[in-house]
Formats: structure tokens, C-alpha cells, sequence
């Protein structure tokens, strides 16, 4: 019988702390979530591997390392709402729940959506909602939030979004040109988004977030 608490502590010990990770409820979130429970069944077994999970095309969960470093950089408050925009199956809202007030997670597809909210609410996480639309449109009959978390890559991040996001809120993504890529805070002030670089990552560019192609004679 495989011993997931051992695996979920391995991991903690060998992809998150070395990681710089350093705010303990981060830390104890993850410690806590059944990362096995949030995966395809096929995938069990690797859930706490070192790497992205594929659910389809253009849609991953995010290696361990990266959920846990976007976390620890939003320095998530317990009265703080959250948008996560494309969390696959749940996993990162579950961990976010331990931090935030709400997390209201944004899911395109249908059935991935339902076994979503299953797994959130088998796991006790009560203060997550799933929200059944596109990705681009966020979920504004929720908002404002004090936090956006994008769990995929982007070129550029639709303005529908950003409106969803409080003055002097944060939001993380994780920005490609192509092969490359890099995970940046955004601070909103004044309706205006300031980037700064955080560090580097890569996942697929989530369907909707490629920048519009420019034609010049």
C-alpha cells in the first residue's frame, strides 16, 4: 500500500523548503492536502513527483515547487478572497483554502469542474467554490478579489481579469515566450498593473491567453 503521507512530507522536504518556501502556512498546507486525491487515477502514483501533470492539451498541474513559491510570494491573509484562474482538478484551491477566506476556482470544463467541487468538498475544503466558465472571463459575480492566481502559462492576461482584481491586490502568473518562461507578481495601484519578475517557470499557455498576432507591412 503506498504511504502518500510519506510521499507528500518527501516533498515538502525536498521540492518546497529548498525552494525558498519559508511562510509556514504555506508549508503546512501542503503538508496537508492530498495532492493524490486531485490528480487523474491514472497519475496517482506520480502525484508528488517533480514535474507538471497534463489533464489535456494546453492544461497542467503545476509541479509542487512552483504551486508552493507563487503562494509563499502572494503572502495570502486569512481575510483575503482569491480568483485562481485554471486550477485542473483542485489541488492548488484546496492548499490556497488553508490560507485564503474564499477561493473561487475557474474551470472550463464541465465534468472537470464537478470532480472538483467533489474532491474540494471531500477534502473539507468548504471555503472554495468551483466556477463553471470560460477561463479569460474569471468569475465577477464574486469579486472583487484581493488576490488572482493563474495556475498555466500566459503571453498576456485579458483585461476581464485584471478588472477583477481590487486596487492594491496581487496577482501571479507565469508569463512564456516561448520555451522560456518566468513566474511575476503584479501589484494593482490606481487601476494600473506594476510586474516584477519572481522566478523562473514553465507550463502550456492556457487556451484564450496568447497574445493577438500583430501584421506589419
Amino acid at each position: 500500500m503506498t504511504d502518500f503521507a510519506e510521499r507528500r512530507r518527501v516533498m515538502v522536504d525536498t521540492q518546497i523548503r529548498p525552494s525558498d518556501v519559508t511562510k509556514f502556512p504555506v508549508i503546512d498546507a501542503m503538508l496537508s492536502v492530498p495532492r493524490e486525491n486531485f490528480v487523474p487515477d491514472v497519475m496517482r502514483a506520480v502525484a508528488y513527483a517533480e514535474e507538471m501533470i497534463e489533464l489535456e492539451p494546453g492544461r497542467v498541474i503545476v509541479e509542487p515547487r512552483t504551486l508552493g513559491k507563487m503562494l509563499d510570494m502572494l503572502d495570502i491573509q486569512p481575510t483575503e478572497s482569491m480568483l485562481l484562474v485554471g486550477g485542473g482538478l483542485g489541488y492548488s484551491a484546496a492548499v490556497a483554502a488553508h490560507l485564503a477566506q474564499l477561493v473561487v476556482a475557474v474551470e472550463d470544463n464541465e465534468t472537470r469542474a464537478q470532480d472538483t467541487l467533489t474532491a474540494l468538498s471531500d477534502a473539507g475544503a468548504d471555503n472554495a467554490i468551483v466556477h463553471d466558465a470560460a477561463l479569460t472571463e474569471g468569475a465577477a459575480e464574486h469579486g472583487p478579489y484581493d488576490l488572482i492566481l493563474i495556475e498555466g502559462g500566459v503571453e498576456e492576461v485579458p483585461a476581464a481579469l485584471l478588472d477583477q482584481l481590487k486596487d492594491g491586490g496581487r496577482i501571479a502568473s507565469i508569463f512564456m515566450a516561448g520555451a522560456l518562461g518566468e513566474v511575476r507578481l503584479g501589484h494593482k495601484a490606481d487601476g494600473r498593473i506594476t510586474w516584477r519578475f519572481a522566478f523562473n517557470a514553465t507550463a502550456p499557455v492556457l487556451p484564450g491567453f496568447f497574445k493577438a498576432k500583430t501584421f506589419s507591412l
